[in-house]
C-alpha cells in the first residue's frame, strides 16, 4: 500500500514541472513594469470582469446540468471548471486536457451518474466551441469586408473555420437525432474489452445519455437559450477585456485592428502548445508589426494578458488542491 501514499506525489510532481515550465517562459520583467501603468480603476475594473466571465461560465454549466436534473451546485462546477482549467492550460493545448478529471469529479465527488455526468460536461463544452467557432468566423468575415482584410488571406481562415464549424454541428446532430450510430461505433470500438465489468453496462449508459438528451432538447429548450445567453454574455466579457487591454496602450484602435488582434490571439489558442505558450506572443507580435504598433505594447498587452494566465493557474491549482483533499 506504500505505492498508493506515494500516488499523490508522483501525480503533483510533473505538473508542478509542467507549471514551472509555462512560468519560465512569462515575461516577468515586462509583467512588473506594465503593472505600474494601471490605475486602481483599472486594476478593480480588470479584476471584477474576469471574476463575472467565469462565473457566466459556471452559471451557464449549472443551467444545463440543472435541465439534466442532476444535484449539483454552482460553486461545486466552479471549483470542478477551474481544477480542469488549470489542468487544460498546463497539458497540451489549453482548450482540451481537464476533461476526464472534471468528469471523475462529478461522479466521485458530486455522486452524479457517469452518463449524467458525460452528458453535462459535453453539452457544456459543446457550447462553449460551438459558439467560440461561430464568433471567430464572424469576426473574420467581418475582417473580409474591412479595409484590414485586404492584407492578409483571411478567406482560407474562413473557410478552415467554417469546416471546423460545419463538423461540430453535424457531430452535435448525429448525437441528438441518431445516437445509435455513435453506441455502434463505441461497441466496436470496445469489442475487445466487453468482458471488463465497467464496459459491460456500455450500452446502459449510452442509451440513458441519449434518451437525457432527447428529453432534455425537447422539454428544456427555455433552459438551453439562457445556457446560449450565459455563453454571449461570457464573450461579451472577453472581448470588453481584450478592448479594456488595448485601451491601456496610447495608439488609435478601431473595430478593424481590435479584430485583427482578436483573431490572431484566439488562433493561437488552437495550436497544441501548454497555455499557449510562444503561439500567443508569435501572433500578437504578428498582429502588431501587420498594424504597425510599437512592438513594446504588444510586450505589454503579453505581460498583462500572462499575469492574468497566471493569477487563473495559481487559483486553478488552489481548487485542485482542494478537490483531491476532500476525496
Amino acid at each position: 500500500m506504500n505505492w498508493l501514499k506515494a500516488l499523490p506525489i508522483l501525480l503533483w510532481l510533473p505538473a508542478l514541472l509542467l507549471v514551472g515550465a509555462v512560468f519560465s517562459q512569462l515575461p516577468l520583467t515586462a509583467i512588473t513594469l506594465t503593472i505600474g501603468t494601471l490605475s486602481f480603476n483599472q486594476w478593480l475594473g480588470w479584476i471584477m470582469l474576469n471574476l463575472v466571465i467565469i462565473l457566466m461560465a459556471a452559471q451557464r454549466w449549472w443551467v444545463l446540468s440543472d435541465l439534466l436534473k442532476l444535484p449539483v451546485g454552482v460553486g461545486q462546477l466552479l471549483m470542478i471548471r477551474q481544477a480542469g482549467q488549470a489542468v487544460s492550460f498546463i497539458t497540451l493545448g489549453p482548450q482540451f486536457g481537464g476533461e476526464p478529471l472534471q468528469i471523475f469529479w462529478l461522479y466521485k465527488r458530486c455522486h452524479l451518474p457517469l452518463h449524467g455526468a458525460l452528458l453535462s460536461l459535453g453539452l457544456d463544452r459543446f457550447y462553449e466551441l460551438w459558439i467560440n467557432f461561430s464568433i471567430l468566423v464572424f469576426a473574420v468575415l467581418l475582417l473580409l469586408a474591412s479595409p484590414a482584410g485586404a492584407v492578409a488571406n483571411w478567406r482560407e481562415i474562413l473557410l478552415s473555420l467554417i469546416a471546423i464549424l460545419l463538423i461540430l454541428s453535424l457531430f452535435g446532430w448525429i448525437i441528438l437525432k441518431q445516437p445509435e450510430r455513435i453506441l455502434t461505433w463505441l461497441k466496436r470500438l470496445a469489442r475487445r474489452w466487453q468482458q471488463h465489468p465497467r464496459l459491460q453496462n456500455i450500452e446502459t449508459h449510452w442509451q440513458r445519455l441519449g434518451s437525457d438528451l432527447k428529453a432534455a432538447v425537447t422539454a428544456g429548450k427555455p433552459a438551453l437559450c439562457k445556457a446560449f445567453i450565459f455563453s454571449l454574455c461570457g464573450w461579451a466579457g472577453l472581448l470588453l477585456e481584450l478592448w479594456l487591454l488595448l485601451g491601456v496602450f496610447d495608439f488609435a484602435l478601431d473595430m478593424s485592428a481590435f479584430l485583427v488582434v482578436l483573431v490572431a490571439m484566439r488562433l493561437s489558442f488552437l495550436l497544441p502548445l501548454p497555455g499557449g505558450v510562444g503561439s500567443l506572443e508569435a501572433a500578437l507580435f504578428w498582429a502588431f508589426q501587420y498594424l504597425s504598433w510599437p512592438a513594446e505594447a504588444a510586450i505589454g498587452l503579453i505581460a498583462l494578458m500572462r499575469l492574468r494566465d497566471a493569477i487563473m493557474l495559481i487559483g486553478g491549482l488552489g481548487c485542485l488542491r482542494v478537490l483531491q483533499a476532500r476525496r
